[in-house]
């Protein structure tokens, strides 16, 4: 069931257009993230399901209720910030009972609902602390009961954990998806972190100028990519310029810029003719010196030549360049120490199984 329905919802702020005709379904109970850069329109996107800002233009619904003209207080949503807008001279307690107070609450059900969330939050026994005498996760913690011990259909978080520590940001992202889970409530996160959207989404929308890129599982963002932005925003990313010779079956051969021709499922191509660029992450690759007598399985493969090499300790980071110059990167687990790993100057074949060959869109231009 949709939770959470926006339809050709646009946002201008006078010239500019920080969302641009968005449609999107959100599920019930999904925990679904808003993903991309600094002034991409995520959380401008935030702020209208939220009530704080008004659309130019399209609808908004929670559930069957279309709520596009209401203001914030009367949406059953709750918004945790980054900021955690707490009040420093109440206790913990009394600010997660802050909201049910407001609402009218019995004074005889506040007391059960503000324990059982505290305990939710592990933060059971921390009730009569001040929230000056806190950490910042334990803070956020706090942020995060006030917000949900409303029972609000959907919660909203704008980048709450942005301010916290990388170890305590990693702890906190299992946190939220652990309550998420057991709350059952729609959460809509809003972050620029790819590994925080990856840790914790059931699905991802990437946006780039106001604009839906994909919407999609984590792995499908990841793995299958549907234009160059997303490859390149979500981690890592190679891509090859070529041309599409046809499809055989249910595969498709593309004749490469920098020469050869290389196959992909069919599947992944909108188009049966024409310009294309193909990628393969930088972990599916395996680099093999041009005199290496290891087997061709039907892979892939380019030559390339090592321009230089990063050892990261997990893993060893090579750039590679074709013979047009483009450049490629190979990430290779250093699961056993090398005798000889190719160094700067060697001529290599970069090879990859086709089933890991995606197809991109050209991106598109900018407005002007």
């Amino acid at each position: 069931m949709a939770n959470v329905r926006l339809e050709d919802v646009s946002k201008a702020f006078k010239s500019a257009v920080a969302v641009d005709n968005l449609t999107l379904t959100i599920d019930e109970g999904e925990f679904f993230s808003l993903l991309g850069p600094s002034g991409c329109g995520k959380t401008t996107t935030l702020r209208m399901i939220g009530g704080f800002e008004e659309p130019s233009s399209g609808r908004i619904w929670l559930g069957d209720e279309d709520v596009s003209g209401l203001p914030a207080h009367k949406r059953d949503v709750n918004t945790v910030f980054q900021s955690y807008a707490l009040f420093p001279h109440l206790s913990v307690a009394e600010n997660v009972a802050y909201g049910l107070k407001r609402q009218g609450v019995a004074k005889d059900e506040i007391g059960p609902r503000v324990e059982a969330m505290l305990e939710l939050v592990d933060l059971e026994g921390y009730g009569q602390r001040r929230t000056t005498q806190l950490s910042g996760g334990q803070q956020q913690r706090v942020a995060l009961a006030r917000a949900l011990v409303n029972r609000p259909q959907v919660l909203l978080l704008d980048e709450p954990l942005g301010a916290l520590d990388l170890k305590l940001r990693k702890q906190m992202q299992l946190e939220l998806k652990r309550i998420q889970s057991e709350v059952g409530i729609t959460f809509i996160y809003v972050t620029h972190d790819q590994e925080e959207a990856m840790t914790m989404s059931d699905r991802i929308a990437v946006m780039s100028a106001g604009r839906l890129e994909q919407v999609g599982a984590p792995q499908d963002v990841y793995e299958l990519p549907a234009t160059s932005f997303v490859a390149s925003f979500l981690g890592a990313s190679n891509l090859l310029e070529g041309e599409i010779e046809g499809t055989s079956g249910e595969v498709t051969k593309v004749r490469l810029g920098v020469g050869g021709t290389v196959t992909l499922p069919a599947g992944r191509l909108t188009d049966s003719e024409g310009p294309v660029a193909v990628g393969v992450r930088p972990e599916k690759l395996h680099i093999q010196t041009t005199n290496s007598s290891e087997v061709d399985r039907g892979d892939n493969a380019i030559e390339a030549t090592v321009v230089n090499s990063t050892y990261t300790g997990v893993s060893t980071s090579y750039e590679c360049a074709t013979s047009d110059g483009t450049r490629l990167v190979v990430y290779v687990q250093n699961l056993e120490r090398s005798a000889s790993p190719p160094g700067a100057g060697a001529k290599v074949r970069l090879t990859w199984d086709p089933d890991h060959t995606f197809a991109v869109s050209k991106a598109r231009p900018e407005k002007t």
